[in-house]
């Protein structure tokens, strides 16, 4: 409210200020920046007692100029407060008038709204008489103040009023009509000047014309009643009536309406303001119930001096305090400036719990450990923000171990979070909290954030896992050669029975003069086939594992995938399994191993099958593409597409990993081979998402060039 804002004021003029001790103590305790101590020249000095030298004079003439000075002040204070509260009661009465003012034009320009709307919806013929008493008598209920509102005819006649013509409103006066044709003639909204009546028993009434026009056609006016008394019981709110008497009067100092308040101050303090209503001339005036203020009594006056007094004597009093104070001041000030200083050096973390659990003091390097400010910790009660999820039962369990008496200060692991969400494994060694008297107030911990260590024992393990990962490369190897030279005999052997028996069949069916022996000779040929092919795939192993450069030649793809598909028919039909080439006409050739190629190529497809097995018969379908690679020029790409359940991305990660498999009884080392082979012929192997559900593994080879290189 106005009033209490000019007491709030008051205060502010005064230039009191109130400084809190806690403040003031915290002010002197401040010694500097941490990890900046200073040391106080002071801290070796023996408490002394300051003795009447010249700076012990000095010190006592300070203190007796100020007691002489709030002596004058007093003397002059209470005149000087007498007449600041004489203006501030003034100030405050003008801004509250001017406040009261605004609040009663709004009131009446809010009233002049609803009336010219209702005016225009008149002249425009789209408000009926029932609507518009309707409208009339809802205004009337919602604003008290408006005794009547009346719609005239171009004759000055009412057709319409709020009450009907009955009640309180039929007793009124009919409209004057000097202010309705004032209103005609100047075409706009006005109000009628009010007069005091002749009888004091009818109140004091203003009249608000609004002339009714359809283009030049005068149609009547409309005309709101006010009482003028109504207005300021209506507008004027209770507190402010209370403390001032309100009074509404013209320019003959004819009182118009009057809201009066007890009391013995009137005439002191008054303000005037003009309300600026169109053809009126009505002024606000104010006059305030308070007196002017009187001088402070004599007995306080007398009080302050007499404190004043004891205040000096209070001063000798205190002053050999002061000495032994300051003297330990500066010891305990060095004292803290060593101790925060050897707090902010540390690199292990300190935190201080009280038996509930409730975090008390943290140390700086605790602080960058959790990558939180002390104020967000200390306080805190559990859980604590640096408390990580997945261990936050072990947390709950130590601290009901630490609550019931039973833990012991040997040193743990666990896992803090950071503020940005990073993970720290820590040392974590507590001891109970022990005051002067020996009584535990809580648990003192040390914390070491050991991540190096974490990450050389990490480094370690990656370095043993590789190294065993190479030793049993190496034995693969060794077996690799072993079994391709134990193998080259027997092949050899039956490449060898399987040419005699071609020739033997030969010579048996001349002798017998048998015709029909194609079926059996070309079992036997296609026998010997694969026999030459398992013998070249057994050499391309033993050059592999020799680390020699594999044997290449111009490769037709469409014709190398051709072979693949007849291998791959038998497992394809077995698990029910569509298989689908895209190849582009027309393309170039490559210059690799074929056995090599095609082993590649046999592994990926039954892989591919194998991942479709599990899925329904309607989606198992291979898809083997070959085609010029669009993003290497000069490479043909070859893609083999399954539509399984694809590879998850933990999988992906280790899936050309030796010794990683996830089948059952797989080896883990086909992937690998591979992209070896790949490699080998200087392409790369990879594999993405399938768009339509399951995996596409992909490759790419240099083509053969004119000249026959690749």
């Amino acid at each position: 409210m106005p009033a209490r804002r000019g007491r709030r004021a008051a205060s502010a003029t005064l230039g009191f200020r109130f400084v809190p001790a806690a403040s003031r103590a915290a002010g002197r305790a401040r010694i500097g920046p941490p990890g900046h101590p200073r040391r106080s020249s002071r801290m070796n000095a023996r408490p002394t007692r300051l003795s009447f030298t010249r700076r012990g004079v000095l010190l006592w003439l300070v203190p007796m100029l100020f007691v002489l000075l709030i002596l004058a002040s007093l003397l002059w204070l209470p005149g000087r407060a007498r007449q600041m509260e004489a203006d501030e009661r003034q100030e405050q009465l003008i801004a509250d008038t001017l406040w009261l003012e605004q609040t009663i034009r709004f009131q009446l320009g809010r009233n002049e709204d609803n009336l010219r709307l209702m005016a225009n919806e008149i002249a425009a013929g789209g408000l009926p008489d029932e609507r518009l008493r309707a409208r009339m008598d809802f205004l009337g209920r919602s604003h008290p103040e408006l005794m009547r509102i009346a719609r005239l005819d171009a004759d000055g006649r009412i057709e319409v009023a709020s009450d009907g013509g009955r009640g309180a409103g039929a007793l009124l006066p009919p409209p004057s009509p000097s202010g309705l044709e004032r209103a005609r003639g100047t075409r706009t909204p006005q109000y009628g000047q009010p007069a005091p009546p002749p009888g004091l028993e009818r109140p004091v009434l203003m009249d608000y014309y609004v002339p009714l026009f359809q283009g030049d056609r005068y149609l009547g006016s409309l005309v709101a009643t006010y009482s003028v008394a109504g207005i300021l019981e209506q507008m004027v709110p209770w507190w402010f009536a209370q403390d001032n008497e309100i009074l509404l009067i013209d320019r003959h100092e004819n009182v118009l309406g009057l809201r009066a308040a007890g009391g013995p101050g009137r005439g002191v303090y008054t303000h005037s303001r003009d309300l600026h209503l169109p053809y009126a001339d009505i002024t606000l005036r104010t006059n305030s119930v308070k007196s002017a203020p009187h001088l402070l009594p004599n007995l306080l006056v007398g009080s302050v001096i007499a404190l004043s007094l004891g205040l000096i004597w209070s001063l000798a009093a205190l002053w050999r305090d002061i000495n032994r104070r300051m003297a330990a001041e500066d010891a305990l000030r060095a004292q803290a400036a060593f101790r925060a200083a050897m707090e902010d050096s540390l690199v292990t973390g300190l935190r201080a719990r009280d038996l509930e659990g409730r975090m008390t003091y943290v140390n700086p390097a605790f602080c960058r450990m959790v990558g939180m400010p002390a104020e967000e910790l200390v306080g805190r009660m559990p859980p604590m923000p640096y408390w990580a999820p997945e261990v936050m039962n072990e947390y709950e369990h130590r601290l009901a171990e630490r609550k019931a008496g039973v833990g012991n200060s040997q040193g743990f692991e666990t896992i803090f979070q950071r503020s940005d969400g990073e993970r720290i494994p820590v040392l974590v060694y507590e001891s109970p909290l022990l005051d002067e008297s020996g009584r535990q107030t809580g648990w003192m911990g040390s914390i070491l954030d050991i991540s190096d260590r974490r990450r050389f024992e990490e480094l370690n393990r990656r370095q043993q896992e590789k190294l065993q990962a190479s030793a049993r490369l190496a034995t693969m190897g060794e077996i690799a050669s072993t079994l391709a030279h134990e193998l080259n005999q027997p092949l050899a052997a039956i490449s060898s029975y399987t040419t005699g028996a071609l020739n033997l069949l030969e010579s048996h069916a001349r002798l017998a003069g048998l015709e029909e022996v194609g079926p059996i000779r070309t079992a036997l040929e296609k026998a010997h086939a694969q026999i030459q092919r398992a013998g070249h795939i057994i050499r391309s192993v033993h050059t592999f594992v020799k680390r020699r450069e594999p044997k290449r030649e111009p490769v037709d793809l469409a014709a190398l995938i051709a072979d693949v598909i007849q291998l791959a028919e038998l497992q394809a039909r077995q698990h029910f399994v569509a298989i689908q080439t895209e190849i582009e006409p027309g393309l170039p050739q490559v210059l690799a191993d074929p056995a090599m190629l095609e082993q590649v190529l046999l592994n990926l497809t039954r892989n591919a099958i194998e991942a479709m097995r599990d899925v329904e018969p309607a989606r198992r379908l291979l898809r083997i593409g070959a085609g010029v690679d669009p993003q290497a020029r000069g490479s043909v790409a070859v893609s083999v597409a399954d539509r399984g359940h694809g590879i998850a991305p933990e999988v992906g990660e280790r899936l050309f990993s030796p010794f990683f498999s996830t089948k059952a009884d797989g080896m883990g080392m086909g992937l690998k081979i591979c992209r070896t082979t790949i490699e080998f012929h200087g392409g790369t192997l990879a594999y993405r998402d399938n768009p339509g559900g399951g995996t596409v593994f992909h490759f790419s080879l240099p083509v053969r060039d004119a000249g026959g290189a690749a």
